[in-house]
């Protein structure tokens, strides 16, 4: 790594310079990341003290979800809130790396989770009378470690490309976080190829696992005319809040991923909304939208208050 790059060091733009503007984003930043870090920790707490919902498979899955964009969000936000204080915002060669093979890594593990979660739905609704024999605990366990070893792979191949770059002048990034085409464009090298590789493991992968699901959903979707409408009405409701996280993830990282890489402030923007209002909107979705889970969660309150 030394031998391939000079630069010690990226000087983050962020999202403004003007100082006033600064502080309000220091405010909303902080804001929304302890908004984000305390919704899905009371959905894993809530999850975990009710044997209820421990004991099936989507809420399982849940549980991993919230963990997954607690340390996603953790990635980013913290750093950003921190640099809205300071005019030159800086980090580290070996800062970014870390923080471009985390962002990556928690994202590609929170793809899979995404779709064991529909295939959860689809097993539900289309086999219910199969359910309890096809949703082992070995599967849905074999899932979580296929999603961790699957996100591991994906960051993986990322940061190594990333490696092989020359960084030896500019070092100033036009984003508020290290990401991979913001650090194509400061390499001292043709990264035509790289660029491709890029769309090619990310932006490809991020369609095809979106197509996925909504087939998956298109099935789904079919299957319930042969449901009564009480059963219908139930599972559209818990459809409908995994749908809308789907779209929540997929459609921000597809428009990033899956083109030519164009900077503009409008990326900036599209990256803000995947990185932190996503995080913080999913167990909010998840939470409105699910009686059983107000329902636990009011419980668990009040046995904390008795506490």
């Amino acid at each position: 790594m030394e031998n391939r790059s000079f630069v010690p060091e990226f000087v983050f733009l962020g999202l403004s310079q003007n100082p006033n503007i600064q502080k309000l984003i220091f405010i909303i930043c902080l804001f929304v990341y302890i908004a984000t870090i305390g919704s899905n920790m009371m959905i894993v707490v809530t999850i975990v003290c009710s044997p209820t919902l421990l004991g099936s498979p989507m809420y399982f899955f849940l549980t991993f979800l919230s963990l997954l964009d607690a340390s996603f969000s953790s990635t980013m936000t913290p750093k950003m809130t921190v640099d809205s204080l300071y005019e030159r915002k800086t980090i580290s060669f070996e800062g970014c790396m870390i923080q471009l093979f985390a962002e990556h890594f928690f994202g590609g593990a929170e793809m899979i989770v995404l779709t064991a979660m529909a295939y959860d739905r689809y097993v539900a609704i289309c086999k219910p009378l199969h359910y309890s024999s096809i949703m082992t605990w070995r599967l849905c366990g074999t899932l979580v470690g296929l999603a961790w070893a699957g996100g591991f792979l994906h960051s993986t191949v990322q940061i190594l490309f990333t490696l092989q770059l020359p960084f030896c002048g500019p070092n100033v990034i036009d984003h508020f976080m290290c990401d991979l085409f913001p650090l194509l464009e400061l390499a001292c090298t043709d990264t035509h190829v790289f660029g491709l590789l890029v769309v090619a493991n990310s932006g490809f992968i991020c369609i095809i696992v979106f197509f996925l699901l909504l087939v998956s959903y298109g099935f789904i979707l079919f299957s319930l005319r042969f449901h009564s409408s009480e059963g219908r009405w139930k599972a559209l409701s818990t459809c409908g809040s995994h749908i809308a996280v789907v779209f929540l993830f997929f459609i921000p990282c597809i428009f990033i991923y899956a083109r030519p890489h164009m900077s503009s402030s409008f990326d900036k923007m599209i990256a803000l909304f995947y990185t932190m209002l996503s995080p913080l909107l999913n167990p909010i979705i998840y939470t409105f939208r699910n009686k059983d889970m107000k329902n636990a969660m009011w419980k668990v309150w009040k046995r904390l208050v008795v506490v």
